[in-house]
């Protein structure tokens, strides 16, 4: 009879943390830590096994690229092309919730996995200290993905983490970083600089408005439903579902049912039944909304109810990302 693989250790990110934490980097293992935006399963992005545990961790199809995370745009630079533009957002935003397609080096020490075998990589420089802490300290390209099981609803605090990962990912998760909770709540903005036109593959807390200030008139990848293809995916989150809860996730409700959970968005006392209430934001902030959505998503989250509904959120500035995130929820399940 197979043995139970041991919960992941949580840890504050001390200095003997960091360490315990780069040593595992460094034997191949995985490391949950917190960025602004929400918390990532990293693992060595030029080890081959390491990213493939990432991939089993997760249960993520490996036609879905993984976001390599560097220290600074130097760091970039080494493993992508970064032309004009890029280096454009990268003055604006880095570190920061901002993730670029760019043209892979050809001798750029990553494993191909990270890129699903395509001819980009996803790059970002994180901002959280925790994050910049670790990169400094193993001094390797971190690959990370979102620290969930694929199609979950992404982890914003470490006790999430541990939830996903009970017994560790089968053994593959070493330490779990705890720094609180994440600030932004939302995944980076995913933007495609590898071709002659930017392409914003998944909005987030930097809007199309604040790029078009910057590049001028960019492309936005279709919404579910609207053909984004299940493989030879460019960015991480482009799956038709994604971020789902168990249950069914009703989007633009008017009312909930007795034995459905309702999701609010500011005033919600005209708003009836639900057999449970959470609102995002009562005031209609949409940042607090981003901060509050994936650990209310979880939270609703019962077999004892049946289904999710959700109150409409403004299709503008940060809402774009809420609504991505909410849309690919409620997609069907493949």
């Amino acid at each position: 009879m197979t043995q139970p693989h041991p919960a992941p250790d949580m840890s504050p990110p001390t200095t003997a943390a960091l360490e315990r934490a780069s040593q595992a980097l460094a034997e191949g293992r995985l490391v949950a830590f917190p960025t602004e935006t929400v918390y990532g399963l990293g693992g060595d992005a030029g080890n081959d096994q390491a990213v493939a545990d990432i991939f089993a961790a997760k249960g993520r199809p490996t036609f879905n690229p993984l976001i390599v995370h560097l220290p600074d745009v130097a760091a970039v630079e080494r493993y992508a092309v970064m032309d004009e533009r890029a280096h454009q957002m990268a003055d604006l935003y880095w570190p920061g919730p901002l993730t670029l397609v760019l043209p892979r080096r050809a001798d750029a020490p990553l494993s191909l996995l990270v890129s699903a075998g395509l001819d980009t990589v996803a790059v970002r420089v994180p901002r959280h200290p925790t994050a910049r802490a670790l990169l400094q300290a193993c001094g390797r390209p971190i690959a990370a993905p979102s620290a969930n099981r694929s199609g979950h609803v992404s982890p914003t605090a470490p006790i999430h983490v541990r939830d996903e990962f009970p017994e560790g990912g089968g053994g593959r998760l070493a330490l779990i970083l705890a720094d609180g909770r994440c600030p932004v709540g939302v995944e980076s903005t995913v933007l495609d600089l590898s071709g002659e036109t930017p392409v914003l593959l998944r909005p987030g807390s930097i809007t199309p408005e604040e790029i078009e200030a910057v590049l001028g008139p960019i492309q936005r990848a279709a919404a579910p439903g609207g053909g984004v293809p299940n493989t030879g995916l460019r960015a991480p989150g482009m799956l038709e579902s994604h971020y789902a809860p168990g249950l069914p996730v009703r989007l633009n409700a008017v009312n909930a049912a007795k034995d459905e959970a309702l999701l609010g968005f500011g005033p919600d006392r005209f708003v009836l039944g639900g057999a449970e209430r959470l609102n995002l934001s009562p005031t209609g902030d949409l940042s607090e909304a981003a901060a509050n959505l994936f650990a209310m998503l979880r939270r609703l989250d019962k077999p004892a109810l049946a289904g999710i509904a959700v109150m409409t959120i403004p299709d503008v500035g940060l809402g774009l990302a809420i609504n991505d995130r909410l849309r690919r929820a409620a997609a069907p399940r493949s």
